[in-house]
């Protein structure tokens, strides 16, 4: 048996919470991705948003034309409008990556996704700074200064893969951050810039980074990297399998920022991880099962002991790096693609946004919080082994002792495992249909939904027995409310019949 302190150890981050992840922006001018997002935020609530392809062509902003002879450039806002306006709209603010590159302003064709966009760095780093400049001051100009200073600033994606940067040459992407870097602060000197937004395995370019930023005078605000685990892509069609490491090196990636760059004046700024997950990859179907909430669970527990934001990537099944999806299932949290079937990880999410603002304890398989009106919650899951061999005892039991204060405490417990909150499961049973029909998709939305039991349990000296077994591969939410009894004195359920109760 546990023993939960009485009072709090500290307060719980809310880091999982700062941001989340997104396919292109440009996806958000469509309805059903707006409605999936509104979902979203009503029951987590992001705060910041991320996607690629803010300047891509599909945007539509850098428009160069000829007039009498002459090259002219015309910077056009109206998507950015829609796309930020809908953001707004929904409480979420954009957390802004400048790139791809507009294929006019391109100095290359090398191009990244089905939808192609550019990672050649500018042929004229005028015109790019000038299409940096022209951007913020429109955003400052629709939005106000006050608000447009809260959105980070992000140069590029991944530049140190040449998949994202040609050559992922890191000159060429210094050059291309001091020029950025430059542009955003002409607009204003409080908008925040940074990056370099690395992907896994290149560290040592944040203390190059670093190096380069002291030794130009480069403005930097915040520091950005990604986080995954996962091996290298086992092709099926129309997906990948990967090997993935143990969650927690996850969290050795979120700490290994501060620790590089130690000693240096980047050391104490904020930590964004502006991509994590197991899997990088849309298709693959980890992302899908019960194993991956509780794979993350101690992630998000711990994830903001490292790091000031750590950003699902991403939130919607809507993901097209690897093409349009065709599976049902497909990378995000279920939303988007199939009317808003939930996957276990959204409910690992969902979850943790009913946790309380007090943290009373905290361990490799549970989280407890209290919140300021007396509710003390919980959240628990069965451990996992990432190699899946084996794949995990079929019971996780814990036990704990649970503060609260009165005679009784109402118990709400809510459940995603292999055979609850998990349409997958039902999906597969049903013969995996590529196009389910209303009917089958009238089952996978319950099948989505987490399981819910209520009891009541007794109080003693202050405090509540919790005996949980978990199912293999569950994460489960423990609500315990103190039971302010209301029941009449003449309320008797003996005799409901009309009978009277036994002597």
């Amino acid at each position: 048996m546990i023993r939960v302190p009485d009072a709090p150890t500290g307060r719980l981050s809310d880091a999982w919470r700062a941001c989340v992840g997104t396919g292109r922006v440009e996806l958000a001018l469509r309805r059903d991705y707006q409605d999936s997002l509104a979902l979203l935020q009503r029951e987590i609530g992001f705060r910041y948003i991320r996607g690629h392809g803010l300047l891509s062509d599909g945007m539509g902003v850098y428009r160069p034309y000829d007039w009498q002879g002459e090259r002219r450039v015309q910077h056009s806002f109206t998507y950015v409008d829609q796309v930020v306006d809908a953001y707004l709209a929904l409480g979420i603010r954009p957390f802004l990556e400048l790139g791809f590159m507009p294929t006019e302003l391109a100095s290359g064709e090398r191009t990244v996704f089905w939808w192609r966009g550019n990672v050649t760095p500018p042929r004229s780093h005028q015109e790019w700074a000038d299409l940096v400049r022209s951007t913020m001051a429109h955003l400052i100009d629709r939005y106000g200064l006050d608000e447009v200073r809260t959105w980070p600033v992000e140069v590029w994606n991944e530049p140190n893969l040449a998949d994202f940067w040609e050559g992922a040459d890191e000159a060429a992407y210094h050059r291309l951050y001091e020029v950025t870097a430059g542009a955003v602060k002409e607009v204003d000197a409080s908008l925040q810039v940074g990056g370099p937004a690395i992907s896994p395995g290149a560290d040592e370019w944040l203390e190059r980074f670093a190096e380069f930023a002291e030794r130009r005078g480069v403005p930097v605000d915040f520091v950005s990297k990604h986080a995954y685990t996962s091996g290298p892509a086992q092709h099926v069609p129309f997906g990948v399998h990967q090997t993935l490491a143990p969650a927690s090196a996850l969290l050795d990636q979120f700490a290994a920022a501060r620790a590089r760059l130690k000693g240096s004046k980047l050391a104490e700024l904020p930590l964004h991880i502006t991509e994590f997950n197991s899997s990088y990859r849309p298709d693959n179907p980890v992302h899908d099962t019960a194993f991956h909430a509780a794979y993350l669970a101690p992630v998000l527990a711990y994830g903001g002991d490292h790091a000031d934001s750590f950003s699902y990537w991403t939130f919607s099944d809507m993901f097209e790096e690897a093409g349009v999806p065709t599976a049902l299932f497909h990378g995000g949290f279920g939303l988007l693609t199939h009317r808003q079937v939930k996957k276990p990880t959204y409910h690992l999410y969902a979850f943790m946004a009913r946790m309380g603002p007090d943290l009373l304890s905290r361990a490799d398989d549970h989280l407890v919080t209290r919140h300021p009106d007396g509710r003390v919650t919980v959240l628990a899951w069965a451990p996992v082994d990432p190699t899946g061999e084996p794949s995990g005892p079929e019971r996780h039991r814990l036990r704990l002792s649970v503060p609260i204060a009165s005679g009784a405490a109402f118990v709400r417990r809510s459940s995603a495992d292999e055979e609850h909150g998990n349409a997958r499961t039902a999906w597969q049973r049903m013969g995996s249909p590529r196009s389910p029909r209303p009917h089958q998709l009238d089952v996978l939305h319950e099948a989505a939904e987490p399981a819910r039991h209520h009891l009541r349990l007794p109080v003693e000296e202050g405090r509540v027995d919790l005996d949980l077994t978990l199912a293999r591969h569950e994460v489960t939410l423990v609500e315990l409310s103190p039971v302010e009894e209301e029941a009449p004195p003449w309320a008797d359920e003996g005799r409901l019949l009309g009978r009277e109760a036994p002597g």
